[in-house]
């Protein structure tokens, strides 16, 4: 009978130091986890000096923001390459950045306008090209866009506005400073560049 109570105590206690050794482990790999997620969370704290003062700001998950930078992307490109200036220095200065943002699809675009003589006709009418972003669609599935814009031309006697519908895909890329938001667009067209009217200016 003694016998039996040593082998059920012997039992009781292995069983005893076995769950306490589980536990044990439990707690030291639970207390990583939560030592790791804390450091996590303080590395997206920034503290950021305005006028001598500290503010913590919080970084975010770059890829909640991509959708953000594709159109702001895609709206840069347009910008840079549709806002001209009869300056011929400014032209080229404009298309080179905007060349940066996409593939061999945008620099087909600016030589067949150069050869049908847009830029020149720009420059010898004094004229002043600017875009106006009306909307941009993004179908992330198939890393495609669509851009709605309207192009204003303003020269010495007549406003001409024309519809600017293009599209394009797009794909991610190393961040450099000709390119902040590492996205290169391709296959770039346009679609639609049709007049919507032209407005004789008055003498007075």
């Amino acid at each position: 009978m003694l016998v039996k109570n040593i082998e059920q105590k012997i039992k009781i206690n292995k069983a005893v130091s076995i769950a306490s050794i589980l536990f044990a482990v439990f707690v030291v790999i639970a207390g990583f986890v939560m030592a790791y997620k804390t450091v996590q969370d303080s590395r997206k704290s920034l503290y950021v000096i305005d006028n001598g003062v500290p503010i913590l700001v919080k970084q975010t998950d770059e890829l909640l923001n991509r959708p953000v930078e594709y159109q702001s992307q895609i709206e840069l490109f347009h910008r840079l390459f549709f806002t001209l200036a009869p300056d011929d220095r400014y032209i080229k200065e404009n298309v080179e950045k905007s060349l940066y943002l996409i593939d061999d699809s945008g620099k087909k675009e600016y030589t067949n306008l150069r050869e049908k003589g847009f830029y020149n006709q720009i420059i010898s009418g004094n004229s002043l090209v600017t875009v106006r972003n009306d909307s941009i669609k993004i179908d992330l599935p198939n890393r495609k866009f669509i851009y709605y814009g309207t192009q204003m031309i303003n020269r010495k006697k007549s406003l001409i506005i024309r519809k600017l519908i293009t599209e394009g895909n797009f794909e991610d890329m190393i961040r450099s400073p000709n390119n902040p938001h590492g996205v290169l667009l391709r296959n770039w067209r346009i679609l639609d560049n049709s007049e919507l009217s032209n407005k004789v200016k008055s003498n007075y």
